[in-house]
Protein backbone atom coordinates (compact mmCIF):
# COMPACT_ATOMS: atom_id res chain seq x y z
CA UNK A 1 0.00 0.00 0.00
CA UNK A 2 1.83 3.11 -1.21
CA UNK A 3 1.14 6.02 1.11
CA UNK A 4 0.44 9.51 -0.14
CA UNK A 5 0.28 12.62 2.00
CA UNK A 6 -3.30 13.72 2.37
CA UNK A 7 -4.67 17.25 2.63
CA UNK A 8 -6.69 17.83 5.78
CA UNK A 9 -9.90 19.88 6.08
CA UNK A 10 -11.23 18.37 2.84
CA UNK A 11 -14.96 18.89 2.58
CA UNK A 12 -16.94 15.64 2.94
CA UNK A 13 -19.24 14.45 0.19
CA UNK A 14 -22.00 12.75 2.18
CA UNK A 15 -25.01 14.65 3.52
CA UNK A 16 -24.24 13.65 7.10
CA UNK A 17 -20.70 14.93 7.04
CA UNK A 18 -21.67 18.03 5.11
CA UNK A 19 -24.06 18.92 7.94
CA UNK A 20 -21.28 18.29 10.45
CA UNK A 21 -18.77 20.54 8.71
CA UNK A 22 -20.67 23.57 7.46
CA UNK A 23 -18.81 25.99 5.25
CA UNK A 24 -15.09 26.15 5.85
CA UNK A 25 -15.30 25.52 9.59
CA UNK A 26 -13.16 22.57 10.69
CA UNK A 27 -15.19 19.73 12.21
CA UNK A 28 -14.87 18.99 15.91
CA UNK A 29 -13.16 15.89 17.27
CA UNK A 30 -16.30 14.13 18.51
CA UNK A 31 -17.97 14.53 15.13
CA UNK A 32 -14.98 13.00 13.39
CA UNK A 33 -14.82 10.06 15.81
CA UNK A 34 -18.49 9.37 15.14
CA UNK A 35 -18.03 9.53 11.37
CA UNK A 36 -15.04 7.20 11.58
CA UNK A 37 -17.66 4.44 11.90
CA UNK A 38 -20.00 5.76 9.21
CA UNK A 39 -21.47 3.13 6.83
CA UNK A 40 -20.12 5.09 3.85
CA UNK A 41 -16.43 4.47 3.11
CA UNK A 42 -15.86 7.97 1.71
CA UNK A 43 -17.12 9.47 4.98
CA UNK A 44 -14.85 7.26 7.05
CA UNK A 45 -11.96 8.22 4.80
CA UNK A 46 -12.69 11.92 5.26
CA UNK A 47 -12.90 11.52 9.03
CA UNK A 48 -9.64 9.57 9.13
CA UNK A 49 -7.90 12.34 7.19
CA UNK A 50 -9.21 15.09 9.45
CA UNK A 51 -8.21 13.23 12.61
CA UNK A 52 -4.57 13.92 11.72
CA UNK A 53 -5.23 17.28 13.40
CA UNK A 54 -5.95 15.70 16.79
CA UNK A 55 -3.14 13.91 18.62
CA UNK A 56 -5.55 12.16 20.99
CA UNK A 57 -7.13 10.40 17.99
CA UNK A 58 -4.41 7.74 17.84
CA UNK A 59 -6.24 4.97 19.78
CA UNK A 60 -9.42 5.54 17.76
CA UNK A 61 -7.53 5.38 14.47
CA UNK A 62 -5.96 2.06 15.45
CA UNK A 63 -9.32 0.67 16.58
CA UNK A 64 -10.83 1.56 13.22
CA UNK A 65 -7.81 0.20 11.35
CA UNK A 66 -8.29 -3.20 12.97
CA UNK A 67 -11.83 -3.49 11.61
CA UNK A 68 -11.56 -1.46 8.40
CA UNK A 69 -12.00 -3.35 5.12
CA UNK A 70 -11.80 -0.49 2.61
CA UNK A 71 -8.25 0.00 1.31
CA UNK A 72 -8.65 3.75 0.73
CA UNK A 73 -9.86 4.24 4.29
CA UNK A 74 -6.95 2.15 5.56
CA UNK A 75 -4.59 4.38 3.58
CA UNK A 76 -6.12 7.52 5.09
CA UNK A 77 -5.77 6.07 8.59
CA UNK A 78 -2.14 5.18 7.99
CA UNK A 79 -1.39 8.65 6.58
CA UNK A 80 -2.88 10.29 9.67
CA UNK A 81 -0.95 8.00 11.99
CA UNK A 82 2.27 8.75 10.11
CA UNK A 83 1.56 12.48 10.32
CA UNK A 84 0.87 12.29 14.06
CA UNK A 85 3.91 10.15 14.87
CA UNK A 86 5.16 9.77 18.42
CA UNK A 87 5.67 6.82 20.80
CA UNK A 88 2.00 5.82 20.91
CA UNK A 89 1.85 5.55 17.12
CA UNK A 90 5.09 3.55 16.94
CA UNK A 91 3.94 1.13 19.64
CA UNK A 92 0.62 0.65 17.89
CA UNK A 93 2.29 0.05 14.54
CA UNK A 94 4.71 -2.47 16.03
CA UNK A 95 1.77 -4.37 17.52
CA UNK A 96 0.32 -4.65 13.98
CA UNK A 97 3.40 -6.48 12.71
CA UNK A 98 1.47 -9.55 13.90
CA UNK A 99 -1.41 -8.78 11.52
CA UNK A 100 -2.64 -11.60 9.29
CA UNK A 101 -3.02 -9.02 6.50
CA UNK A 102 0.21 -8.75 4.48
CA UNK A 103 -0.84 -5.33 3.18
CA UNK A 104 -1.18 -4.03 6.73
CA UNK A 105 2.19 -5.47 7.72
CA UNK A 106 3.96 -4.01 4.69
CA UNK A 107 2.51 -0.55 5.27
CA UNK A 108 3.46 -0.71 8.95
CA UNK A 109 7.05 -1.49 7.93
CA UNK A 110 7.05 1.39 5.42
CA UNK A 111 5.89 3.87 8.05
CA UNK A 112 8.27 2.64 10.74
CA UNK A 113 11.13 3.13 8.28
CA UNK A 114 10.27 6.86 8.22
CA UNK A 115 10.37 7.25 12.02
CA UNK A 116 13.98 6.33 12.91
CA UNK A 117 14.27 8.14 16.23
CA UNK A 118 10.96 6.82 17.53
CA UNK A 119 11.65 3.29 16.29
CA UNK A 120 15.25 3.03 17.54
CA UNK A 121 14.37 2.17 21.18
CA UNK A 122 12.37 -0.85 19.95
CA UNK A 123 14.75 -2.33 17.37
CA UNK A 124 16.79 -4.56 19.65
CA UNK A 125 13.68 -6.06 21.23
CA UNK A 126 12.23 -6.74 17.77
CA UNK A 127 15.47 -8.36 16.60
CA UNK A 128 15.37 -10.62 19.68
CA UNK A 129 11.67 -11.49 19.35
CA UNK A 130 10.76 -15.16 19.84
CA UNK A 131 8.83 -15.14 16.56
CA UNK A 132 11.28 -15.39 13.63
CA UNK A 133 8.80 -13.60 11.36
CA UNK A 134 8.93 -10.55 13.62
CA UNK A 135 12.73 -10.66 13.52
CA UNK A 136 12.55 -10.71 9.72
CA UNK A 137 10.18 -7.72 9.74
CA UNK A 138 12.61 -5.87 12.03
CA UNK A 139 15.40 -6.49 9.52
CA UNK A 140 13.11 -5.20 6.76
CA UNK A 141 12.63 -2.02 8.80
CA UNK A 142 16.41 -1.63 9.02
CA UNK A 143 16.70 -1.78 5.24
CA UNK A 144 15.65 1.85 4.78
CA UNK A 145 15.86 3.14 8.35
CA UNK A 146 17.87 6.36 8.35
CA UNK A 147 19.58 5.72 11.67
CA UNK A 148 23.35 5.62 12.28
CA UNK A 149 23.06 2.40 14.30
CA UNK A 150 21.35 0.42 11.53
CA UNK A 151 24.57 -1.26 10.26
CA UNK A 152 25.58 -2.12 13.83
CA UNK A 153 22.19 -3.69 14.54
CA UNK A 154 22.42 -5.73 11.35
CA UNK A 155 25.92 -6.89 12.21
CA UNK A 156 24.67 -8.09 15.61
CA UNK A 157 22.00 -10.16 13.85
CA UNK A 158 24.60 -11.71 11.58
CA UNK A 159 26.73 -12.65 14.59
CA UNK A 160 23.93 -14.08 16.76
CA UNK A 161 21.07 -15.32 14.56
CA UNK A 162 20.59 -19.07 14.14
CA UNK A 163 17.35 -19.25 12.14
CA UNK A 164 18.30 -19.69 8.45
CA UNK A 165 15.44 -17.58 7.09
CA UNK A 166 16.22 -14.69 9.42
CA UNK A 167 19.92 -14.98 8.70
CA UNK A 168 19.23 -15.05 4.97
CA UNK A 169 17.16 -11.87 5.21
CA UNK A 170 19.96 -10.16 7.14
CA UNK A 171 22.51 -11.19 4.52
CA UNK A 172 20.26 -9.82 1.77
CA UNK A 173 20.10 -6.47 3.57
CA UNK A 174 23.88 -6.20 3.36
CA UNK A 175 23.35 -4.99 -0.20
CA UNK A 176 21.92 -1.76 1.26
CA UNK A 177 23.65 -1.55 4.64
CA UNK A 178 26.97 -3.36 4.21
CA UNK A 179 30.16 -1.35 4.77
CA UNK A 180 33.87 -2.20 4.38
CA UNK A 181 34.20 -2.14 8.17
CA UNK A 182 31.97 -5.22 8.30
CA UNK A 183 34.20 -7.37 6.10
CA UNK A 184 36.18 -9.10 8.89
CA UNK A 185 32.95 -10.25 10.58
CA UNK A 186 31.42 -11.25 7.25
CA UNK A 187 34.46 -13.28 6.29
CA UNK A 188 34.22 -15.05 9.66
CA UNK A 189 30.55 -15.76 8.98
CA UNK A 190 31.45 -17.71 5.84
CA UNK A 191 32.42 -20.76 7.90
CA UNK A 192 29.01 -20.82 9.61
CA UNK A 193 27.06 -20.81 6.35
CA UNK A 194 29.39 -23.01 4.31
CA UNK A 195 27.01 -25.98 4.49
CA UNK A 196 23.94 -23.96 3.47
CA UNK A 197 24.36 -23.22 -0.26
CA UNK A 198 21.86 -20.39 -0.64
CA UNK A 199 23.25 -18.56 2.40
CA UNK A 200 26.82 -19.06 1.20
CA UNK A 201 25.91 -17.74 -2.25
CA UNK A 202 24.13 -14.69 -0.81
CA UNK A 203 26.96 -13.92 1.59
CA UNK A 204 29.62 -14.26 -1.11
CA UNK A 205 27.62 -11.90 -3.33
CA UNK A 206 27.24 -9.36 -0.51
CA UNK A 207 30.95 -9.46 0.31
CA UNK A 208 31.83 -9.03 -3.36
CA UNK A 209 29.44 -6.09 -3.64
CA UNK A 210 30.95 -4.38 -0.61
CA UNK A 211 34.50 -4.95 -1.88
CA UNK A 212 33.64 -3.68 -5.36
CA UNK A 213 31.97 -0.57 -3.94
CA UNK A 214 34.94 0.06 -1.65
CA UNK A 215 37.45 -0.32 -4.48
CA UNK A 216 35.42 1.94 -6.75
CA UNK A 217 35.40 4.62 -4.09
Amino acid sequence: MALKRVQTHVQPTSVATADAAQGDQAPDWQTLIAHLQDPQAHTRRWAARELANFVHSVPHLFTQLDRETDLKVQEAIFCSLQSLGGPQVVEGLIARLNSDDAGIRNTVIEILQTLPEEVAPHIQDLLAHTNPDIRIFAIDILQLLAHPCAPEWLLHVLAQEQHPNVLGTAIDRLLELGTPEMLPQLNALQARVAQTPYLKFALDAAIQRIEDTSNAG
